[in-house]
């Protein structure tokens, strides 16, 4: 029995190699990756002496050779073949320990050329792991160092890997070209400014009991690269295992933290922020959340940008919660909250970057694709269109609550005030409905005037200005653009309401 070893990623090769020899398998290699076996003191064959043929080109052409090709593909049980590889001088080659150039770190570097990553581009090992994957039946191939001990295991067992074994392997073995191709496709695609294709790669996370509702299946999926304010990259410290809709919301949720960099916390129900406040610490700003809506909290989701204290901890624990998600939980604050079984309590990385990330929304038959919503407008005094200017306390009001209406699904309404949300109207069918259900939930907190009504686009009427005025708002800030502009500027001068027109639509449907 013949194996060909040539590998980028030489973990675990060195003892897979020695256990094959001593299971009696001749080795053939290549490159450095003979150089390690050599230097190991393990007798193996170059890759010259199957072929009779030197490398060329600096090593780009070594094994693309009718010995080596010949010797995977053949099929053992077809005499037109086994002739063919007799009177061709042909061995069989039972078994490819191939992994390729490591094409997505070299790409993955801040200077890479384009010269560089050719150079990472494999020709000869997607060769030899696809002919020997569609020779499975005969040919073990191998691409990950994690399944070198179970074919040890099988080989030493059986005196060969089993056929179940090898197909598993050859299935894994054209993913991996698949991964290579696409990664290299999408860099040179970029290169080429060709955009008409896209290349989505992720990997399982784990499989769900269910989907949105108990008969939908579902898995969660996570991609490679490892991004903050990222469910897949998430440690669950205690509590139940995640469900679909937990992932959605807690995802939410970390979108608004996202916003923040002062002490903020905010409680999140199917999808919508039910209450949002900025605080001193974490204390103050869990306080203010939840006093911002008691009722819609009960069985929602907490995200922090903040450690959990102790005394933070002591204050979340009466309350049934789903998930509670920090950058940390402090020792105290973990024994306290894990004695409720089911809370799920997750550490999330909360590093800022300056990223734009794509967002993927799938529709009948196709994919939206767009960068998502990070951008916001620095709000200040010369966006008044009004005759009464904002106050500072205002425009630091306006800026707040922007940073959360665009959280909510449009059409939406916030209201706050120092910093807290005190009524948030979501999804309604006209705009005036989602005033409505904002401004009464102020009311229902017993503030009902000193309000600031931010609003996720334009306002098409200026009914909202006139429900406003009632209502206690003396600031709106919206971003503009409704052809009645002039109508609602009008009603706010009218009432002596300062308002903003940020320039900036923030849509969430």
């Amino acid at each position: 029995m013949r194996a060909l070893v040539s590998v980028s990623n030489k973990t675990g090769l060195v003892e897979f190699v020695k256990n094959l020899k001593a299971l009696g398998w001749d080795i053939i290699a290549t490159g450095g990756t003979m150089k390690l076996l050599q230097e190991s003191g393990i007798q193996v064959i170059n890759i010259s002496e199957v072929t009779g043929f030197s490398e060329i080109c600096d090593g780009r052409v070594k094994t693309l050779h009718p010995k080596v090709h010949g010797g995977l593909l053949a099929r053992r049980d077809n005499p037109d073949h086994l002739k063919a590889l007799k009177d061709n001088g042909i061995e069989f080659i039972d078994m490819v320990c191939v992994n390729l150039y490591p094409f997505g770190e070299t790409i993955a570097k801040p200077d890479v050329t384009i010269e560089d990553a050719i150079e990472q581009i494999d020709i000869g090992g997607p060769s030899m792991l696809r002919s020997a994957a569609k020779n499975y039946a005969d040919v073990t191939v191998v691409c990950n160092p994690a399944d070198y001990p179970k074919i040890i295991d099988e080989i030493r067992t059986n005196g060969n890997t089993t056929l179940e074994t090898r197909l598993k392997l050859s299935a894994k073995a054209y993913t991996h070209t698949a991964e290579y191709d696409m990664c290299i496709a999408t860099f040179m695609r970029e290169k080429a400014h060709l955009n008409e294709k896209l290349f989505l790669e992720f990997d399982l996370a784990q499989g769900l009991r269910y989907g949105e509702n108990p008969h939908q299946s579902a898995k969660f999926y996570r991609q490679k690269e490892h991004v903050p304010y990222s469910l897949a990259f998430a440690k669950q410290l205690h509590g139940k295992e995640m469900s679909y809709n937990n992932i959605q919301d807690a995802n939410a949720a970390l979108n608004i933290v996202k916003e923040f960099d002062a002490p903020f916390c905010v409680g999140l129900k199917h999808m919508n922020p039910c209450g949002a406040a900025i605080g001193t610490d974490i204390v103050d700003a869990w306080t203010k959340t939840y006093e911002a809506d008691k009722v819609s909290i009960f069985g929602g989701i907490v995200a922090t940008n903040q450690e959990v204290t102790k005394e933070a901890a002591e204050l979340m624990k009466p309350i049934f919660l789903e998930i509670i998600m920090a950058p940390k939980f402090s020792p105290e604050a973990l024994e306290i909250l894990q004695t409720k079984k089911n809370l799920r309590l997750l550490e999330v990385e909360m590093r800022k970057t300056d990223d734009k990330p794509m967002q993927y929304v799938s529709v009948n038959g196709g994919l939206l694709v767009q960068n998502t919503d990070v951008e916001m407008a620095e709000l200040s005094s010369a966006m008044c269109v009004t005759k009464t200017a904002p106050t500072e306390a205002q425009l630091t009001d306006m800026e707040f609550g922007l940073r959360i209406v665009k959280h909510v699904k449009s059409n939406a309404i916030v209201v706050v005030k120092n910093g807290q949300t005190l009524g948030v109207g979501a999804g309604q069918m006209n705009r005036i409905g989602s005033a409505e259900l904002a401004l009464n939930a102020a009311h229902a907190n017993g503030v009902k005037s000193g309000l600031v009504m931010a609003s996720d686009a334009f306002f098409p009427f200026d009914d909202c200005v006139t429900l406003a005025h009632t209502m206690g708002v003396d600031a709106i800030v919206q971003p503009g653009g409704s052809v009645r502009d002039e109508d609602s500027i009008k009603k706010a001068d009218e009432y002596g309401i300062t308002m903003l027109f940020s320039g900036k639509r923030h849509f969430k449907h």
